[in-house]
């Protein structure tokens, strides 16, 4: 008789070694209690989620690789817990995955208490409702002690959080000793770091003169003034913005401005209104004066009302990065090879007769030649066409005959995956289709909640994942029958003049180079007959244009000047 062993733990102990973490303990007594029962514990059955919380449902892999495993048949007769609470702290939840493991046929015991809990009559259902209960009381009250011992501490003024540029974290200790023999500590208090605080009140000053953030990076990246956090790319605008809104630097602690609750299923931060907020002055923590910190507050004003936004103040002025919309078809995709830094376009006015648009370096633009020595412009017209033609040029019927080739070979050797791939996810359906179907029990039965609606909501979703996924898989079995040499051939037609078809659709030529691209151009700054320009290369995965599956080409070489 095979036996199963689930096992959880909620937060990482500290002063033990791996051996004695309660997990581990878990499993050991589990096996013991299996032993003794003349049941075999299967390896691959022993699911274990480590530092996770007991009302976490969605995140939990241990417990999802559980349930997947009860459908069609479950490979196991029993499975063994601690106590009831290992399986979660939610009761609802809690309570319809004991059904599903009872239903399933699987037998489920508690090794502490040395009993089995069966669901088969009134008075076991009530006393695994009452256990649950316990147990999500006692998680609430576990999170109301962590918070009011967090609220004390923030009236306090002792750190409740990580460290803050400007400041060095001070631990004060007490005089009893840890079992290890080392000092007890109390709390951690901020102490003003002497050189921190200098370079943060540099900031707020070179900002309020009228510096903007690219600009106060480079004179930082220039002065060799290590960034935050460290590293060899120096200062960035979105860290100085951060610190910028920091209150603490005004002597101004803030706490308590999120929330977090449990929905659907899973843990999620919320806003508390502002009345809610715990405000504190903390004199001795001020590096900005009162003046300084309003008239950056005005400028940030003014610069806010300068953008274009939309509803809930989204920014719709200056959309970036690859994953947006650009007018620029390079924009993010293409690399530096000097600093690995994206190349970025920007408008350039010549003698203030026109305007054009060149690429440059986005590191050396926003952060100085100290972090990158590339200070290359290439007009974007010449660049783009240069790619686009030796992408056209690579994407012969030669080319994309061998891409399908090696694709459909492929497949067809993935093929031999696809039988177990198929079970996989039709189990998972059939686990979405049970759950679905208690949902809309319980909200047709009148006891419809806000985390009933939203689970309902996430087993749709994945749901409709899962049969997508079903789907490719029958559209990848269909594309093995194909003909290599016509596919190749009704692919290249399809494409045509890849120049004229970007430059006209740049939207979606972003999305192509996207598709066709295994990572990014990668853009070399080269000098070659007196002339600056770019060597690129790229590596093109033209095949991912039929399936998921790779293939990999490399193209490249040209320049622009």
């Amino acid at each position: 008789m095979i036996a199963a062993i689930y096992a959880r733990k909620s937060t990482e102990q500290s002063g033990v070694n791996d051996e004695e973490k309660s997990v581990t303990r878990q499993i050991e007594h589990a096996t013991v209690y299996a032993a003794r029962k003349g049941w075999t514990v299967a390896e691959e059955h022993i699911y274990v989620d480590h530092g996770v919380s007991g009302a976490e449902f969605v995140r939990r892999q241990g417990f999802l690789r559980l349930m997947n495993a009860l459908k069609p048949h479950p490979p196991f007769q029993f499975l063994i817990m601690s106590e009831e609470s290992r399986l979660g702290r939610e009761a609802i939840q809690v309570s319809y995955a004991f059904k599903q493991i009872i239903d399933s046929g699987v037998r489920l015991f508690f090794y502490m208490t040395d009993q089995e809990r069966k669901l088969d009559n009134a008075m076991d259902k009530v006393m695994l409702s009452l256990s649950n209960f316990a147990a999500e009381m006692e998680r609430e009250k576990a999170s109301q002690r962590t918070y009011d011992a967090m609220f004390r501490k923030a009236k306090a003024l002792h750190v409740t959080g990580n460290k803050v540029f400007g400041y060095d974290n001070v631990p004060v200790y007490g005089s009893g000793t840890n079992a290890d023999g080392t000092q007890c500590r109390q709390y951690v208090v901020r102490k003003i770091n002497p050189q921190q605080s200098k370079v943060v009140v540099k900031i707020f000053e070179l900002y309020a003169s009228g510096f903007g953030l690219a600009r106060i990076a480079k004179v930082l990246n220039e002065e060799r003034i290590p960034p935050p956090h460290g590293g060899n790319l120096g200062w960035c605008p979105t860290a100085l913005r951060d610190i910028l809104q920091r209150d603490l630097y005004r002597g101004v602690v803030l706490w308590n401005r999120t929330q977090t609750i449990q929905l659907g299923g899973t843990r999620k931060q919320r806003k508390r209104p502002e009345s809610e907020w715990l405000r504190i002055e903390a004199p001795e923590s001020r590096i900005i004066s009162q003046v300084l910190w309003k008239q950056v507050e005005e400028r940030r004003a003014r610069n806010h009302r300068a953008y274009l936004r939309g509803e809930g103040g989204r920014l719709l002025s200056r959309p970036t990065g690859e994953d947006r919309h650009s007018s620029y078809l390079l924009s993010s995709i293409a690399k530096c090879v000097t600093c690995g830094g994206s190349i970025v376009a920007i408008k350039r006015t010549a003698k203030r007769r026109y305007t054009r648009t060149v690429y440059r370096c986005a590191y050396h633009h926003k952060r100085g030649s100290t972090v990158c020595s590339n200070n290359l412009e290439v007009r974007q017209d010449i660049l783009d066409s240069a790619i686009l033609h030796a992408m056209n040029e690579a994407l012969d019927e030669r080319v994309l005959e061998a891409s399908v080739v090696a694709a459909l070979e492929r497949i067809r050797n993935e093929q031999e995956k696809f039988p177990d791939q198929r079970v996989a996810l039709e189990r998972e359906l059939s686990l979405i289709q049970t759950r679905l179907h208690h949902l809309v029990e319980t909200i047709a039965n009148g006891k419809s909640t806000d985390s009933v609606i939203a689970s309902l909501h996430q087993e749709e979703a994945r749901k409709k994942v899962v049969a997508q996924e079903l789907s490719r898989l029958d559209s990848i079995a269909q594309v093995v029958s194909l003909d290599a040499k016509r596919l190749a051939k009704n692919l290249r037609s399809r494409l045509g003049d890849i120049p004229a078809l970007f430059s006209r659709h740049v939207s979606l030529a972003r999305q192509m180079l996207r598709k066709l691209l295994d990572g990014h151009i990668l853009c070399e700054p080269i000098m070659e007959g007196g002339r600056a320009g770019y060597r690129f290369t790229a590596t093109g995965t033209f095949d991912r244009l039929l399936t998921g599956f790779k293939v990999v080409n490399e193209s490249g070489g040209g320049q622009g000047s």
